[in-house]
């Protein structure tokens, strides 16, 4: 029930602002007909671009579906996230049928300023819109009048999400609990209605819409008696499943062939057109890099090692990829030349680490170290992002410390990664830094998307402008 008001509520969003659109876009084009230096010509054919534009909008909808359990409280910042990728969908159908048909007599001029002003009247609508449309629609009439049962401490818990779920018409009226709440133990607002066996007589006696149970019923009996009566009353049931309260770990529910299963995340790229989409994207940067940047810059690499550090120009160490199976990862030497030491080269480098020679440390602070790995996306042993691959001795000792770790060798390791791009680069000196870091590339794994490919991306490009201070 809860679920349906969002999403209708999230298409009825998509609907108003589509068609927001479309209006601005023929207001907007009459407008600069009459703005001299834009030079839009009166007889170009403009129905093939405002298609282009309601189209991206409407592709734009499977991001809506993704948000839309919270659509309704997107702050101005998340709104102008979402409006950035509609309106990159906009433009890249739009730049796309003007370069596949060689179109010259439209005003490119035109296009980009209204993207521009259509960037920022989304993000104004996506961050107020959707709770006007949830005022109108899910007023007094439609407003679901809700009961809880189960114990006081669980309803506490879950007081955030009953506020955040209002704006969509869930009204609570009270909790019916065994236990008997202390004075102030509940929000003045929500009274205490009685215990769980005065559910028929609350039923009876109030216009209820919907109960919810605040946990899993402890047996079949108490679960029965309750859906016989919500049954028999002709009142919605909702159950909170708190198996991830109760095992303290996360749990994804999955339908497969009609049976119910949990596990522990979404896992994206599973999918295989996500896994194409994925290696599309990691060939389209690596091609170039390898053909035109990688050439020159070992060239330079190679020409400072012998000044600085003679020795091999790249060095393959093994690292620990996807399946956890072995590969040999390439990087600019950027140490000095030493006998080989399995101990010493798994001992991770330091702030003033003596070890790296000059340039050596220009090159890793950043990033230009890691180049030659673009050879092994190439090869498929990487990709251009993922969770960062450690060598074998590490990877062993960072799996026994923390719990989960071996949940990155779900996908194939990165050149950069969430982590990285959000800093958390260099020595790991600590059991929280390391914990960080295996929460960012388990949420990676969980919520990837080429969008999230392409924002790690240009924040690891400034880094190598704009070094963070972890980086050495």
């Amino acid at each position: 029930m809860i679920t349906t008001r969002a999403r209708g509520l999230a298409n009825l969003h998509v609907g108003a602002m589509t068609l927001l659109v479309g209006v601005f876009f023929w207001v907007y084009a009459n407008f600069i007909y009459h703005v001299p230096f834009v030079h839009l010509n009166r007889d170009v054919n403009l129905l093939p671009y405002f298609l282009c534009m309601v189209g991206g909008m409407v592709l734009s909808a499977r991001d809506l579906s993704r948000l839309a359990a919270r659509f309704h409280l997107l702050d101005l910042g998340d709104a102008a996230r979402l409006a950035a990728r509609q309106v990159s969908l906009m433009a890249l159908l739009t730049f796309t049928m003007m370069f596949a048909t060689q179109d010259h007599s439209i005003s490119r001029l035109f296009l980009g300023s209204f993207l521009v002003w259509c960037w920022l009247g989304l993000a104004l609508l996506n961050a107020r819109l959707p709770r006007a449309l949830a005022r109108v629609v899910f007023q007094r009439g439609h407003r679901l009048p809700t009961v809880f049962i189960g114990p006081i401490a669980s309803f506490v818990k879950l007081h955030d999400w009953i506020a955040h779920k209002e704006p969509l018409g869930i009204h609570p009226l009270g909790v019916l609990s065994d236990d008997v709440p202390p004075s102030g133990s509940t929000p003045p607002s929500v009274p205490w209605l009685g215990r769980v066996a005065d559910l028929p007589q609350v039923l009876g006696e109030r216009q209820i819409g919907q109960v919810i149970l605040l946990e899993l019923p402890a047996t079949d009996a108490e679960a029965r008696a309750v859906i016989d009566i919500c049954h028999e009353k002709g009142c919605r049931l909702l159950i909170h499943n708190n198996l991830a309260e109760r095992y303290t770990q996360p749990l994804v529910p999955t339908i497969e062939e009609g049976r119910h299963f949990y596990t522990l995340q979404e896992e994206p790229l599973e999918d295989p057109l996500n896994r194409l989409m994925k290696r599309a994207y990691d060939l389209a940067v690596a091609v170039p890099v390898v053909v035109f940047l990688l050439p020159p810059l070992c060239l330079w690499v190679w020409l400072m090692q012998r000044l600085q550090a003679p020795g091999a120009l790249i060095y393959a160490r093994e690292r620990r990829g996807l399946q956890g199976e072995t590969f040999h990862m390439l990087k600019f030497r950027s140490m000095f030349t030493e006998p080989a030491d399995a101990a010493a080269e798994s001992r991770q480098a330091r702030a003033e680490d003596a070890r790296i020679f000059p340039f050596g440390r220009f090159i890793r602070r950043r990033s230009l170290d890691e180049f030659p790995q673009f050879w092994n996306v190439l090869r498929g042993d990487m990709s251009i992002v993922g969770p960062r691959p450690y060598m074998p001795l590490l990877d062993e000792e960072f799996r026994l410390q923390t719990r989960g770790y071996r949940t990155r060798h779900l996908v194939k390791p990165g050149i950069t990664g969430l982590a990285q791009s959000l800093g958390y680069r260099g020595e790991i000196l600590e059991q929280e830094m390391l914990r960080r870091r295996v929460h960012w590339d388990v949420h990676y794994i969980s919520h990837w998307s080429v969008w999230l490919d392409l924002q790690i991306t240009a924040r690891t490009l400034w880094q190598v402008i704009r070094p963070p201070v972890t980086a050495y």
